[in-house]
């Protein structure tokens, strides 16, 4: 993956518009790659599911501690991304309080499948999702990637330590200081 450049596909979002009256104040918004990833230094990370305990206890919830710190090593966002629908992220997102980092719905499996990570998870019941990584994009190429041991389909496993916000944010460190 290092140095290729992100697979171009759009995404389905769901935007909060205030000039929609009701419980409901969201519209579409159709957004690209190019549009999360173009001329900026991202995190990216993805994960088997919204609402899941190892996503939910962990790994979104530091991402966002860590936010401050990942900015200060030259990142200008944050994103998390996972084979479920904007409804379930933006809710997801919600009940975690998430302010920093942003949820990207991949409902189709679309981007996940073209990056190689889609694998199947029927063995929980969830169906094709995504393996568990991050990489830091830099203008929508890979620039470091970080892939969980173990990639396979109904993996009886879910691995969890390469791809932390923790993990990264080092490997970020160790790079800038080789880099200087």
């Amino acid at each position: 993956m290092l140095g290729k450049k992100i697979p171009f596909v759009t995404f389905r979002t769901r935007v909060r518009d205030d000039s929609i009256e009701g419980p409901n104040p969201f519209r579409w918004e159709d957004k690209t790659s190019d549009d999360y990833f173009s001329d900026k230094r991202v995190v990216l990370f993805s994960l088997p599911g919204a609402f899941t305990p190892t996503c939910s206890t962990f790994q979104l919830p530091d991402f966002e501690k860590l936010h401050g710190e990942f900015q200060a090593e030259g990142i200008d966002e944050i994103y998390c991304i996972s084979v479920n629908d904007a409804f379930v992220m933006n809710a997801w997102a919600k009940a975690q309080g998430v302010e920093n980092t942003k949820v990207i719905p991949d409902g189709s499996g679309e981007f996940t499948r073209k990056m190689g990570m889609l694998v199947a998870k029927d063995n929980l019941g969830f169906g094709m999702r995504s393996w568990r990584y991050g990489a830091v994009v830099d203008n929508s190429v890979v620039e470091q990637w970080f892939e969980e041991d173990g990639f396979s389909d109904n993996c009886n496993t879910d691995p969890y330590g390469v791809s932390s916000p923790q993990n990264i944010l080092e490997q970020l460190r160790a790079a800038k200081i080789e880099a200087a």
